[in-house]
């Protein structure tokens, strides 16, 4: 069995629809895979719907977090959460929260971005960005325009955190996320925890404190883990009873990952079937 527990579509900043994207899920030979938009959950119906046979569809999202980092400074965090109810008030209030301030950051960026880049307009990228905002839509941007020839040059040069264009925004500590995970019933996962390259990372302490706040898990296989990494957090998952999971990453054309290019052993995916209370199930 082949299981990709993080994937994101256009409802957040990916680019294959969710219909797309489980259609490609059972092409790449998956048998499950978890949908995991940033901080919504609007593509699950379409999801859903546009299953497969023979593809479990689970549902997911990655939250937008802040944690201690090693230098003990707040540092950013995406938190996975599976198989929770949606209808929780207080969690279902907080993700909207989190998308206003994507969608604040995204504009204000946008705006930056037009005083010096001709043909950027705010209202337009907004527009296209559908449910939760994101950087990777300014990125498709500007490569549309020309000023860059790919989405990574866009990073690289115009909305990397060292950027003068660069916003920050306000997310969610990382032990309340935690919290409202576990109170909606779901099961929350700790995402590429050792991605070294996309700067400061979580202190492993941290990690350590969660699990006396309902923490499920954390990604262990991940396309940003190098083998030093990889067997750290496998050790680390082992040593506080943690699952641990692997997955893709999958963003479509904005990323050169593919499904399944690292998976969850089914085992640990059986844990967080059994862990999670929420209302919603596999289907």
């Amino acid at each position: 069995m082949r299981i990709d527990l993080h994937t994101h579509s256009s409802v957040s900043d990916g680019t294959d629809t969710p219909a797309e994207l489980v259609r490609a899920a059972r092409t790449a030979g998956l048998d499950v895979v978890a949908l995991t938009d940033h901080d919504t959950t609007a593509g699950w119906d379409e999801a859903l719907d546009a299953a497969p046979d023979g593809l479990t569809v689970v549902r997911g999202m990655e939250m937008s977090c802040v944690g201690r980092g090693e230098d003990g400074k707040p540092v950013p965090v995406h938190l996975l959460a599976y198989l929770f109810d949606p209808n929780d008030t207080s969690f279902a209030d907080e993700l909207a929260r989190l998308r206003r301030e994507r969608e604040a950051r995204i504009r204000l960026m946008a705006e930056r971005l037009a005083a010096d880049i001709p043909g950027i307009v705010p209202d337009d990228i907004i527009a296209a960005t559908g449910e939760s905002a994101g950087r990777p839509h300014l990125a498709r941007a500007l490569v549309e325009l020309g000023a860059v020839d790919s989405v990574q040059h866009a990073f690289d040069g115009y909305l990397s955190t060292t950027s003068p264009y660069y916003v920050d925004k306000v997310d969610t500590p990382i032990q309340r996320a935690v919290e409202m995970i576990a109170a909606a019933g779901g099961v929350s996962v700790v995402a590429h925890a050792r991605a070294r390259k996309r700067g400061r990372i979580l202190d492993p302490d941290h990690i350590r404190e969660l699990v006396a706040h309902g923490l499920g898990g954390v990604e262990v296989f991940h396309a940003d883990h190098d083998e030093p990494d990889t067997r750290f957090m496998r050790e680390l998952a082992d040593d506080l009873g943690l699952i641990a999971t692997g997955s893709s990453d999958y963003h479509g054309a904005n990323k050169p990952l593919k499904l399944g290019e690292h998976t969850t052993d089914p085992r640990q995916y059986e844990r967080i079937l059994r862990a999670a209370t929420g209302s919603t199930v596999p289907s």
